[in-house]
């Protein structure tokens, strides 16, 4: 499992012109999910995503946590953070996990969020083709693989 972690001022995902998600202060994580995932590693990251100190205290200093700011969570499903691109010019997603795994995971992760105290946990629609709009605060961006 993989994610990539975009601390953020405001965020929002629109489907087919609608917006579905949208959120203030917090995380846009996007979340990748591979064959032999499972809700340990779910667990895991979730864990490390609200638990992370990376937003600033009164100095300046990143020793906050999105729980600590009472931050939200935009969380979009993104099967093409396993992307090979070892070879040739196209792509190779093999190591994404199936939808059938996948989505329950994705699902799965945004409830732990929410069960870890995160208030507002919004998401996008899992296969649908997805348009992401952030203001990276910082800009900060993490990956982090489990």
């Amino acid at each position: 499992m993989k994610i990539v972690i975009q601390r953020s001022r405001e965020a929002s995902v629109t489907v087919d012109g609608k917006m579905v998600g949208q959120i203030e202060r917090g995380l846009v994580i996007l979340l990748g999910i591979g064959p032999e995932d499972g809700k340990a590693e779910a667990d895991w990251l979730a864990e490390k995503s609200a638990g992370l100190r990376i937003f600033e205290d009164d100095q300046g200093k990143m020793n906050r946590s999105l729980l600590d700011v009472d931050g939200e969570v935009l969380l979009i499903s993104q099967f093409t953070l396993y992307g090979d691109c070892r070879k040739g010019r196209r792509p190779s997603f093999v190591k994404a996990a199936h939808p059938d795994i996948a989505a329950p995971l994705v699902e799965y992760f945004a409830e732990k969020l929410r069960s870890l105290g995160i208030k507002k946990v919004d998401t996008g629609i899992f296969g649908a083709d997805m348009k992401v709009a952030l203001i990276n605060d910082g800009p900060v961006t993490l990956v982090i693989e489990k």
